[in-house]
């Protein structure tokens, strides 16, 4: 199996090996985020397929071949959001709205440029607050807020009660409310 620099450089050669590479590497994971967040293994596939596609596009001028699977699960997250957004539209059950309503008191959306470089500050802010956090601590905020897991797979994944889950998640957000103030973030 090509190691990520190799499979960047495919998409700098514009070889379609690079897909098939990335397909074989992390086509599992990626079917599992986006399965995670839709519930739904054909929409999972689609979206799959979807971020290929994405990074065959991005791959050049972009080079993330030192992040190359975090650039692709952003990507597949982001496919998958858009997709919520439209089931929203729909007036069908979405779960990523769930899952934002617990951080609302702790975060905002952007919605112009100036919101945007605030909030590119503010993911720094969070992702120095994780860095303090044990590494159980980390896995079930990333598991339920990047992976859009629910309380009982977290639960089955670390190993831990529910309870355990819920309330860690609970005392999270109280300790992110109290970080972000501490960092100059008014709530």
């Amino acid at each position: 199996m090509l190691d990520d620099k190799q499979i960047v450089n495919l998409y700098f050669e514009r070889n379609e090996e690079g897909i098939r590479q990335t397909s074989l590497k992390y086509g599992i994971r990626l079917r599992n985020i986006a399965n995670g967040i839709l519930n739904n293994y054909e929409e999972a596939e689609e979206c799959e397929n979807d971020t290929y596609i994405q990074a065959w596009n991005l791959i050049p001028p972009n080079d993330p071949s030192e992040y190359f699977f975090p650039f692709l699960a952003k990507t597949i997250r982001h496919i998958c959001l858009d997709i919520c957004k439209k089931r929203q539209s729909k007036k069908r059950y979405v779960q990523y709205v769930e899952l934002s309503k617990e951080l609302e008191e702790c975060l905002s959306s952007p919605n112009d440029v100036e919101e945007y470089i605030d909030y590119i500050e503010l993911c720094k802010v969070i992702s120095d607050f994780l860095n303090i956090q044990t590494d159980e601590k980390k896995f079930i905020f990333l598991r339920r807020y990047w992976f859009f897991d629910n309380i009982c797979e977290i639960a089955k994944k670390a190993e831990i009660s529910e309870s355990k889950v819920k309330t860690t998640l609970h005392r999270l957000r109280n300790e992110l409310k109290i970080y972000l103030q501490e960092e100059g973030y008014v709530l």
